[in-house]
């Protein structure tokens, strides 16, 4: 019977250090009494936007952890933010319920322009200076809305649900995922669909890097796929820590680094890991803060971005902003 217990210790051992090897953040801030419905991180780090249970729509600087303006679509009431956006510059960010978008200004904190949505609003995204926003909408296709003059420019159909949509910084390439379980890439300018990649689950997230030569698409539990937007052909797989059992995750939230060399991720169990788009290598793996030290862990990543350099953040559904190194 001893080789059996020491085996059995043995595994056990095994099970608690994967389960302990993620880092903490070494510093957290809290932006919400309750719970998030959405959350998005500028690109450059300097902006924190949420839709809270509680509070409603609100911008934060995220060096100084406070909050700056109040976003709701309603004066004097606070608004069921559903999804929210930032423009490359972080200049324009756009909040959404679930028929209705508002534009702003983040330096002023004062709206632009406000316009209804041709169907419920699962996912968005903004080009520079916020002059147009691709739309993913539950009536099964993406629109590519002119914000300043009106009006959709684009439409882009599906055989599902889009609940996932990146432009590049450019604004030529859009990236669309739906619950056909396919992701897509397509041209603005003509509305051609240069690419797609089946994966084998309805598609929680996608990304595009700057100049749109590297994709990222993710299905519910299972691999991410870093993949050429041009050709549809897979570059690499990126999963969970597999060296005891193979693991089912959900990526939520992902985005590459400036010059498309990393993807950083954010799953439904609340970890956030660095990846080398090369070859799928994991570089740096997290765990975000809990409110609760002793329950559940119940944190979605909602939003992931780039810092300072060296420095790594995510939004949780908790409301924490966790910042790691």
């Amino acid at each position: 019977m001893k080789p059996i217990k020491l085996l059995i210790s043995g595994l056990i051992t095994v099970l608690l250090t994967a389960c302990g090897s993620a880092e903490p953040p070494f510093d957290w801030t809290n932006f919400a009494t309750l719970g998030l419905y959405t959350a998005s991180i500028s690109k450059d780090g300097r902006f924190a936007l949420i839709g809270a249970q509680e509070e409603g729509g609100s911008l934060w600087e995220i060096d100084t952890g406070e909050r700056l303006y109040d976003w709701n679509h309603q004066r004097g009431e606070r608004s069921l933010i559903a999804k929210t956006a930032f423009s490359p510059e972080g200049d324009y960010a756009v909040t959404a319920n679930q028929q209705d978008l508002v534009l702003w200004h983040t330096a002023t904190g004062k709206p632009e322009w406000f316009w209804s949505s041709p169907g419920e609003i699962l996912a968005i995204d903004l080009t520079a200076k916020g002059r147009f926003a691709l739309v993913g909408l539950a009536n099964h296709t993406a629109v590519y809305f002119d914000i300043v003059n009106g009006g959709i420019k684009r439409t882009f159909r599906h055989k599902g649900r889009v609940r996932s949509v990146a432009l590049s910084s450019d604004g030529k390439l859009a990236i669309t995922g739906a619950d056909d379980y396919i992701a897509r890439i397509w041209e603005v300018s003509s509305g051609k669909l240069l690419s797609e990649l089946k994966l084998d689950n309805i598609i929680d997230s996608v990304a595009l890097s700057d100049d749109g030569s590297i994709a990222f698409s993710a299905s519910s539990l299972d691999r991410g796929v870093v993949w050429d937007p041009l050709t549809g052909e897979v570059i690499t797989y990126i999963s969970g820590d597999e060296s005891f059992k193979k693991k089912r995750i959900s990526y939520l939230s992902a985005r590459f680094s400036e010059d498309g060399s990393e993807l950083l991720t954010g799953s439904s169990a609340g970890s956030v890991q660095l990846w080398d788009t090369e070859d799928g290598t994991m570089l740096e793996h997290w765990q975000a803060h809990k409110k609760d030290a002793y329950g559940p862990n119940s944190v979605s990543i909602l939003s992931v971005g780039f810092g300072e350099p060296g420095v790594y953040l995510a939004l949780g559904s908790n409301g924490v902003l966790n910042e790691f190194e």
